[in-house]
């Protein structure tokens, strides 16, 4: 009797796997195996190369030689598993510091920095004609937004975050649509079956479908896949010294573009460098350098969840302040970030495992962290 107890119980445990196997979406075995995201995740993915032209190494002043970061600074660095801190000024790299193995060449996931690029990207096909502006419907790329519950959705509500469509952002949750695009096979069935369910053009809601809608659309306008579009406009211009890497969600698939672009803190640089000089690389005009400056200044138009008008995102660009000034930033989940500081004609890069969970005026407060000390760099510079 006990026998076949045991065996009926294992036989309905079984039956209870096989099921659930059976019915769970595929992606989630895969989220439930690697758990959680992690900066070193691309040999997990298939990939595409981005590939580079002739290389531009970045040339170094060292007049900041022996100068170290004070003890304090270095503890809130190691306590976030800060892998990368780069300072360029004038065009020069100033100070660099790379911990726990990594290095000047180490590939590691950019995450949400992503958008800045494909923001970036759409600016280039206006340039080059295959978007004809920011208002052109959403429609005229993609089929499915053919109808009543998606009318009057345009680019502009996409790159300003202001889409009203129903993508679940949360990061949390295993059944959530931004686990399903990191994790899943087929990303554009995701966004073709978005709808809209608020008014599109009044608030801020940060959602990485909106991203990876204006990536298919690229794709779509300019008959070129993501990658070797942003291989084309910019990073061979700019002289990127190594082949990125963009996740893709299956062999020969889509770009995960609202993330997942790979590449080390010297040539996430270029992207700042670039915004710096308004579009403009060595003489060479890569972007417009109106649709950069309204790139990176805040859509005040739309409101936040409290109604205030937003004062800190641009064209799926950033905006923090320093001393009272406008910094442009590409911003990643685990504390990538990238940082144009006009007023110092300077760029900072922090690459790293972990950003603070606390935020003041949407801002991870590591962002602070980061300026402050770039700040203290800038001004040792200028001393010596």
């Amino acid at each position: 009797m006990k026998k076949t107890t045991k065996r009926l119980w294992i036989a309905l445990v079984v039956v209870f796997v096989i099921a659930v196997y059976v019915l769970m979406p595929g992606y989630t075995w895969k989220a439930l195996v690697y758990q959680k995201v992690g900066i070193d995740d691309y040999p997990i993915f298939y990939n595409r190369e981005i590939s580079t032209g002739t290389p531009q190494e970045w040339p170094t002043n060292n007049k900041l030689q022996g100068f170290r970061l004070d003890d304090s600074t270095l503890n809130a660095f190691n306590e976030l598993q800060t892998i990368a801190f780069l300072v360029i000024k004038n065009g020069s790299i100033i100070f660099e510091q790379y911990w726990d193995g990594y290095g000047a060449n180490s590939q590691t996931n950019s995450f949400s920095m992503a958008k800045s690029i494909i923001g970036l990207l759409v600016g280039a096909a206006m340039d080059d004609g295959y978007i004809q502006n920011l208002d052109q419907p959403v429609a005229d790329f993609i089929d499915s937004y053919r109808n009543a519950e998606n009318q009057g959705l345009t680019i502009r509500h996409l790159l300003t975050m202001s889409s009203g469509l129903n993508w679940d952002e949360s990061y949390g949750s295993l059944f959530s649509t931004t686990t399903e695009a990191y994790y899943g096979k087929d990303i554009n069935k995701l966004i073709y079956s978005l709808k809209m369910v608020e008014k599109p053009g009044v608030e801020f809601k940060y959602l990485s479908g909106n991203t990876q809608l204006l990536a298919t659309i690229v794709e779509k306008a300019t008959g070129k896949k993501v990658g070797d579009y942003a291989a084309e406009k910019f990073w061979k211009p700019m002289g990127a010294v190594n082949p990125a890497l963009w996740c893709l969600d299956r062999k020969d698939g889509m770009e995960k573009a609202y993330c997942c672009f790979n590449s080390n803190a010297r040539d996430f640089a270029r992207w700042g460098q670039l915004v710096l000089n308004q579009g403009v690389w060595k003489g060479d005009t890569l972007i417009s350098p109106e649709y950069v400056r309204l790139a990176t200044q805040p859509a005040n138009n739309l409101m936040d969840e409290t109604g205030n008008a937003i004062d800190y995102y641009g064209y799926q660009w950033w905006i923090q302040h320093l001393n009272g000034e406008p910094v442009p930033y590409m911003r990643g989940i685990l504390g990538q970030y990238v940082f144009v500081i006009p007023s110092q004609n300077a760029v900072v890069v922090r690459l790293g495992h972990l950003r603070s969970e606390d935020k003041k005026n949407h801002h991870p407060m590591d962002t602070y962290l980061y300026l402050e000390t770039a700040e203290k760099i800038l001004k040792e510079f200028e001393l010596r």
